[in-house]
């Protein structure tokens, strides 16, 4: 049997589960721009990962099983960043800059800036009959985002009893052997993710549209 051991380090994409902290903190920025949600609660936010992109490392996957003898390798991106980190620029991409006040449990994430010029705020109010909370109107919100407002906390529920702090990848042995290097930057993939929550909101409001008029019929 021609078998190769991947040891792949964390890879994310649009697709990533809703439960694990990058998917978490998109999802959640998208919908509080679309005034659904009004705060995001995450853990340790200094712990470091080494972020790439999941279809870069389907590519190495397949390099894997083209070379002549089976081997083991390790797929990262060689680089590592905080949830820190990752939270400032997913906000900053939807037109917020953060600031951080207070330490440890205590620390809050609020609105430094917003660029008012490229943030409009819609609001979807949510069918109470419809378990998958899908919008069933889309207005303007009332309460518009400020300079000041808390969008993130933390919750001690959510640090790990046996946190690993620091995680970082050395796929040296695949850029030398398979050829394999990583495509898809930090900033690009926050960006990606960040753009494919928003607009599963906005096709979730086309379809709401839909059948709006379909039942008005």
């Amino acid at each position: 049997m021609f078998a190769c051991n991947g040891i792949l380090f964390n890879h994310e994409s649009p697709r990533r589960g809703e439960t694990f902290v990058t998917r978490k903190i998109t999802r959640a920025l998208a919908r509080i721009r679309y005034g659904l949600q009004y705060k995001l609660y995450l853990g340790n936010l200094e712990a470091r990962r080494d972020w790439g992109y999941a279809p870069d490392f389907v590519e190495a996957m397949w390099l894997m099983l083209q070379q002549d003898a089976p081997e083991d390798y390790v797929i990262a991106t060689g680089e590592t960043h905080s949830v820190r980190e990752f939270v400032n620029l997913a906000f900053a991409h939807a037109d917020i800059e953060l600031e951080w006040k207070g330490s440890g449990t205590e620390e809050k994430g609020m609105i430094g800036s917003i660029d008012r010029k490229k943030y409009a705020v819609r609001s979807m109010q949510i069918s109470q009959e419809n378990e998958c909370l899908v919008p069933t109107a889309y207005s303007i919100v009332n309460r518009q985002p400020k300079v000041g407002d808390v969008l993130i906390e933390i919750d001690p529920r959510y640090f790990r009893p046996l946190e690993v702090e620091f995680l970082q990848g050395d796929a040296s042995k695949a850029r030398k052997k398979l050829g394999w290097e990583p495509k898809v930057k930090f900033k690009e993939l926050i960006q990606m993710m960040v753009d494919a929550d928003i607009k599963n909101l906005e096709e979730m409001k086309q379809c709401q549209d839909v059948i709006r008029k379909l039942s008005n019929h």
